[in-house]
């Protein structure tokens, strides 16, 4: 037998072992012991012993969290969502007013919310008041024309704490709407394929939308403006971002900036390639132009959003930071996990495939911290997959894997903030389907959301095993993370700390807390899929009920499950789950 003590990504080792005469009662408790002693030092390492006799087939995994000190504090908004600039060319922007929409976003406040994609490069802003009364032709957008009408028709609401503009729209409109969108959606992939990508007007009544949604769901606006403007020298032609900068400003909106997306695609995109030195002096740019602005002078600024990070991504980056490292408030850049054209279900539980994000973290921060140690680091633009995602598995319960897992990862590798690409409408990557109903991704947010703070904790995980298989350890399958609890969550008080679990396996995994989560009360949410599709399922049940918003629009109340102090436990094969540990009064987790 072997006990491993270790983070779950920790391998085993087998450099030394006791003798084999020990009890199973004995060893126990010097696993215990271990386990203890590990804890307060931070000792990482696996701790290799005899096989016991008599023990089941079955693996028995003891679990411990260090509790005085935190490895890692994020953001306070580290899971944030992005909408793509698509939502402009397909009609949506004019429905984010939707009362449904806004209370989706609400459950995940707080939040930023980023305004960007690959559409951000040709994006034009005009401000017109009242451009939709002179659009014509036949089509859906007839019902555009008025909009404003439409909505005080369609019982617009103020919402009595913001003065929010929410409205209830007719079906006729939705309808209506779902086939503009759809009609839309093959043209934007033809240009995405082709790489051939047509302007988007933004107008000054569309940012108004914009803002009301992000200010209603109480997210904090974060605008990525087109940097693909450029003089005859290359350099950033700054005249329409100036326009949109001094209407926001008239209106006092509270936003953050960025300038570009994957700038290390310009050439393919436009045949106009810009260095990393030539992106840092643009964002040098914007900062003189913010500085001026009274309401932007200390406006937080975010770059340079790049792709993944190849060879010449990363002297990108690296000339970025020579020029600019010191301009922005975060570096961020983008991760996308799967070819959209290869994809199948299991390659949602593909261990090699969680593990990818791993080394991009790595390259990322080795650039940033040469310049500016310590800097934050953000992950924008998360997607399972590229193209807009795979119909019926990026929004499937499968998926889900992928994404609880990068939330977990990330936060150990101490990356501030990640950004879910995307919350509504473009492609299948998104949390919110055309009928307003949350899919799988959703409800995992929301409960991450609910349960899990900014603190990080260490995990101790240990072991037995009658018979190891060589290349199936338990950090392969079995993911363990640790975090306090929300303390805005006043369900639990302060002290307390939540695990979430991946079991990739294919049986259940037994897990006996042990050390300072011994004999605790725990309530456990257990996410399955709901329905006879299983893993393709775009529902899911939370602790056997399924979730689905309350009739009046509201969502619903998420329940868990008491279980018995003490109590191993057991957790079903190809599932997640959170479990909040009650009453630990982790000395980590008591005060913010």
């Amino acid at each position: 037998m072997r006990v491993l003590c270790a983070f779950p990504e920790a391998m085993p080792s087998s450099n030394s072992r006791p003798p084999a005469c020990l009890a199973p009662g004995a060893l126990y408790l010097a696993l215990l012991l271990h386990l203890s002693l590990s804890s307060q030092a931070g000792d990482r390492r696996p701790l290799p012993v005899d096989r016991a006799p008599g023990l089941k087939e079955k693996t028995l995994i003891l679990l411990d969290v260090s509790t005085k000190n935190p490895v890692r504090t994020v953001n306070e908004n580290f899971l944030s969502l992005q909408l793509d600039p698509s939502i402009i060319h397909d009609g949506w922007l004019d429905f984010l007013s939707s009362k449904r929409l806004v209370t989706l976003a609400r459950g995940l406040s707080p939040a930023f919310l980023r305004f960007g994609g690959k559409r951000t490069d040709f994006l034009q802003f005009q401000n017109l008041r009242n451009p939709a009364k002179s659009r014509g032709g036949p089509g859906p957008d007839y019902y555009l024309k008025n909009y404003e009408d439409d909505i005080v028709r369609s019982d617009v609401a103020l919402d009595k704490q913001k003065g929010c503009k929410i409205a209830q729209h007719p079906d006729v409109m939705l309808e209506l709407q779902r086939e503009k969108a759809a009609q839309m959606h093959l043209v934007l992939l033809k240009e995405q394929f082709s790489n051939t990508y047509s302007n988007l007007i933004l107008t000054a009544r569309s940012l108004d939308k914009l803002y009301n949604f992000a200010d209603c769901s109480g997210l904090h606006l974060i605008f990525a403006l087109n940097a693909l403007r450029r003089n005859p020298n290359n350099s950033w032609n700054s005249s329409s971002a100036l326009s949109l900068l001094k209407y926001s400003a008239s209106k006092k909106y509270n936003i953050s900036w960025e300038l570009g997306n994957e700038p290390n695609n310009y050439r393919t995109m436009r045949g106009r390639a810009v260095n990393g030195s030539q992106l840092g002096k643009d964002y040098i740019q914007l900062k003189s132009l913010l500085q001026p602005i009274r309401i932007y002078s200390r406006a937080s600024l975010y770059g340079p959003n790049i792709g993944r990070p190849r060879k010449n991504v990363i002297a990108l980056l690296d000339g970025f930071m020579k020029v600019a490292g010191s301009t922005v408030d975060a570096v961020t850049w983008q991760h996308c996990y799967i070819d959209g054209r290869v994809v199948k279900v299991m390659d949602f539980l593909k261990t090699r495939l969680l593990d990818t994000l791993s080394d991009q973290i790595r390259k990322i921060q080795k650039v940033v911290n040469t310049y500016t140690p310590g800097k934050k680091i953000w992950l924008e633009g998360v997607v399972t997959t590229s193209a807009g995602g795979t119909n019926n598995l990026s929004d499937s319960y499968a998926a889900g894997f992928l994404w609880l897992n990068t939330l977990g990862m990330l936060a150990n590798q101490g990356i501030d903030v990640v950004i879910r690409h995307s919350f509504f409408d473009h492609g299948y990557n998104h949390l919110v389907d055309q009928n307003f109903n949350p899919l799988p991704d959703y409800w995992l947010s929301l409960l991450y959301k609910r349960l899990i703070g900014p603190k990080v904790l260490a995990v101790h995980v240990a072991g037995l095993q009658r018979k190891p298989r060589p290349g199936r350890v338990i950090r392969d399958k079995l993911r363990i993370y640790a975090h306090c609890t929300n303390h805005h969550n006043h369900n639990y008080v302060r002290g307390s700390i939540t695990l979430f679990i991946i079991n990739l396996h294919r049986s259940r995994k037994k897990i006996k807390l042990a050390g300072t989560l011994r004999d605790k009360l725990v309530h456990q949410y257990l996410l399955q899929p709901y329905g006879q599709e299983g893993l393709k399922s775009k529902s899911v049940q939370l602790n056997g009920q399924p979730l689905v918003m309350v009739d009046d629009g509201t969502l619903p109340e998420l329940k868990p499950r008491p279980l018995r102090a003490g109590r191993t436990l057991v957790i079903p094969p190809v599932t997640m789950g959170f479990y909040v540990v009650k009453n630990v009064n982790a000395l980590a987790c008591r005060y913010r």
